[in-house]
């Protein structure tokens, strides 16, 4: 997966932002008067975003209505993945990314580390639960 360009980009923040579908009309209003792209570049970066599968779109009258078909998480998720794929050391990639993290970000990537190792363990049989009950 290549990363976004900067109009990609920017469309996609609106539409993730919204959290709704949109229209052409009303992503080239949220990128407001700094961006100023014509509506026909938007129609079809948008248009490009679709097929690349980042948009889902539905006709609404003539036009269509886009909304993003994941997160601005899966989409950084997707970019981590691909970056420690290059590495042919992943536990060194992963040492330096981490040393790199402010105390804040380490805290959130042991948070994610707990919940996923929480989801990952076997839940208690119900015949265990009741030994440990009759022990107590």
């Amino acid at each position: 997966m290549r990363p976004l360009g900067e109009l990609e980009d920017a469309i996609m923040d609106c539409v993730w932002a919204e959290q709704r579908p949109m229209r052409v009309r009303e992503v080239v209003e949220a990128l407001g008067p700094e961006r100023d792209p014509a509506y026909t570049t938007v129609m079809t970066v948008m248009d490009i975003l679709y097929r690349k599968g980042w948009l889902q779109r539905e006709r609404d009258g003539r036009a269509w209505r886009y909304r993003a078909t994941g997160s601005r998480g899966d989409y950084t998720a997707e970019l981590m993945q691909q970056a420690l794929s290059t590495s042919e050391d992943r536990s060194a990639a992963l040492s330096h990314f981490v040393a790199q993290m402010s105390l804040a970000d380490a805290a959130l990537l042991r948070q994610a580390l707990d919940a996923a190792s929480a989801e990952a363990a076997p839940s208690e049989s119900p015949s265990k639960r009741m030994r440990e009950a009759k022990r107590q």
